[in-house]
């Protein structure tokens, strides 16, 4: 559609061509290139669908198996590393880090599972593992929060758009792996270890930092029409997982499915090329009647606003005296501030809980009597309304914030609150709840992220984001660790072995522990339920020491950058064009003299 404006309009190849090199070189494409990356980056949510082939291939329990469940969440959520890289480096460094690392770690528990090497030790499964979650901290670095720097006054928008993305990649990969493997759960290790690192890899050179004088008065826009397809996306993948649970699959319906979920996947990108089309256009335009301007030459043109130079202070200075909420932390004032703490605290519980029962959710689903299908379509539940709820909770909250002044640490809470409800569901093994209770915890689990990167990047400012935005991760893999592998899968154990002990049979060595009943997760859940609420309590701490903040103009001194660099611009335009009319009047003059 495009080219042929482009042909109507009387433009020929070269400007096809220029049009091509903007487009690509542009802040929507780039935007565009993220949204793939994220689109594949979530495998870390799909490990319920190949934890059991793990399990039974390597003679796990269920002890060992969330310890390897510890070891993704940590290297998922543990970022400081990438942060600190990317302070320093461009983001093609980070993503190509991350993509080797993806390669290596997957590819290696997929030889280990399919026994085309010894089995590692436990301890080699947790670095393999580890590895390769860490690698989507990496993407989300060098995309995420390179796409937050290009639209600052757009953050909430962005954030929950790219992280609704990750949320939506269990769904997306899925489809995928039925499509390239049908059902072989070992082949889905060798899916997540090659595509998530071929598609960063091709977008190497697109992410990075783009500088611009002006925002668009329509950017908000067109994150929303980019929105608007992925729910319709999230919708379609919705409807496919209900008829695939209903009638059986086979090669040919998961191709077809596929080629429709990549289609769907690369919609916006019509949106991108309307867009830069757009502003391709205008700014010809505007280069065209610029020639055709009429130079007003006054005596006293007026002198720019002077920019005020701030003084320089390092990260080891005034850690203890950190600037007013909104301004630029250092990343010690930053750790060091009762705020951070509070946001840890509040996302170690709210998040280890969530995502406690969303890696456990297979097993859950084992012990409660659910079919396998079912227990695919848990997992599909989970990521879709993970998606949806980092997509409302962005979008929401810059809504609500912008026209009403809410905080976003209100709803934040707000979220954290309502995840106990699943966790309830669970807990009491309430008849076919699983549904209903995947539902809730994906929307939850995904609603936090986005509110939390919002928070931290608004009250601490976005010269140092790269590392506080991961530090801010840290909390999931240590709420992951305390409620997931010291809870849930010891007291598993322990209820799977009284089983055991009851039909007078003793563990054999390598047998893993299987356990039948809602009993199995009870205690572990009512323990997970406090811990959410405590999560609650404090997170209310946080809205009540924010609330003068959130009413003040939060993005004002974004919009004076950006007015500053506007009128040094016109200034400078004005300048040049005083001293081409000087200079053509000088030598007008000469000629007449000769």
């Amino acid at each position: 559609m495009v080219a042929e404006q482009i042909s109507g309009g009387g433009c020929g190849w070269r400007d096809m061509k220029n049009f091509g090199l903007k487009l690509i070189l542009g802040r929507w494409f780039m935007v565009f290139a993220s949204l793939l990356i994220m689109s594949v980056s979530g495998a870390t949510y799909i490990f319920g669908l190949y934890s059991n082939v793990v399990k039974t291939s390597l003679g796990y329990d269920q002890t060992t198996l969330n310890l390897l469940s510890f070891s993704k969440d940590l290297g998922g959520n543990v970022g400081i590393i990438s942060g600190l890289i990317n302070e320093v480096m461009p983001p093609w460094v980070i993503l190509l880090i991350g993509s080797i690392m993806n390669f290596f770690g997957y590819f290696m528990i997929w030889l280990a599972v399919t026994g085309r090497t010894a089995k590692p030790q436990v301890w080699k499964m947790c670095v393999y593992i580890c590895l390769g979650a860490n690698s989507q901290a990496f993407a989300n670095t060098g995309a995420l929060v390179t796409c937050v720097k290009n639209f600052p006054e757009s953050r909430g928008s962005v954030l929950g758009l790219l992280k609704s993305y990750v949320g939506l990649s269990g769904a997306i990969l899925t489809q995928l792996y039925h499509a390239f493997y049908v059902d072989d759960s070992s082949a889905l290790i060798l899916l997540i270890a090659w595509l998530p690192a071929a598609v960063s890899f091709v977008f190497l050179r697109t992410i990075r930092i783009i500088k611009i004088l002006r925002r668009q008065t329509n950017e908000l826009r067109v994150f929303y029409n980019i929105f608007f397809i992925s729910l319709g996306l999230a919708g379609f993948l919705m409807v496919l997982i209900i008829i695939q649970n209903s009638l059986s699959f086979h090669r040919i319906e998961y191709v077809g499915s596929a080629s429709i979920v990549t289609v769907l996947l690369f919609f916006p990108l019509a949106v991108v090329i309307r867009e830069d089309f757009k502003i391709w256009k205008t700014n010809e335009q505007a280069f065209s009647d610029a020639s055709q301007v009429k130079v007003v030459v006054t005596e006293n043109p007026p002198a720019p606003p002077q920019m005020v130079t701030e003084k320089h202070v390092g990260c080891f200075e005034n850690v203890f005296k950190p600037p007013d909420r909104g301004e630029d932390y250092t990343i010690l004032q930053a750790l060091f501030s009762i705020d951070m703490l509070i946001i840890f605290t509040a996302t170690t519980c709210g998040v280890g809980g969530t995502l406690t029962a969303i890696d456990n959710l297979g097993q859950i689903g084992n012990s409660l009597g659910y079919p396998r299908r079912s227990i695919t379509t848990f997992v599909s539940l989970v990521s879709i309304w993970n998606y949806l709820g980092r997509a409302v909770a962005g979008f929401a909250s810059e809504y609500l914030l912008t026209k009403y002044k809410m905080p976003r640490p209100l709803l934040f809470s707000i979220v954290i609150l309502f995840s106990c409800v699943g966790h309830v569901l669970i807990a009491f093994a309430v008849p076919n709840s699983l549904y209903l209770a995947s539902v809730i915890i994906g929307f939850c689990f995904g609603a936090q992220w986005p509110l939390i990167y919002a928070i931290i990047s608004e009250i601490f400012g976005l010269k140092y984001y790269s590392t506080l935005y991961n530090f801010g991760s840290v909390a999931s893999p240590v709420g992951s660790y305390i409620l997931n592998v010291k809870v849930a899968g010891h007291l598993y154990d322990v209820e799977a072995l009284k089983q055991m002990e009851a039909l007078g049979r003793s563990r054999q060595p390598g047998e893993d522990l299987s356990c039948s009943g809602g009993h199995c997760y009870r205690k572990a859940f009512i323990i997970i339920i406090a811990t959410t609420l405590f999560g609650f309590l404090v997170s209310c701490i946080l809205v009540f020491r924010t609330r003068k903040f959130y009413r003040s103009d939060i993005y004002k001194k974004f919009r004076e950058e950006t007015q500053v660099a506007e009128t040094e611009m016109a200034s400078g335009s004005s300048s040049n064009q005083v001293q081409s009319m000087a200079a053509t009047t000088v030598a007008a003059t000469s000629t007449a003299a000769n």
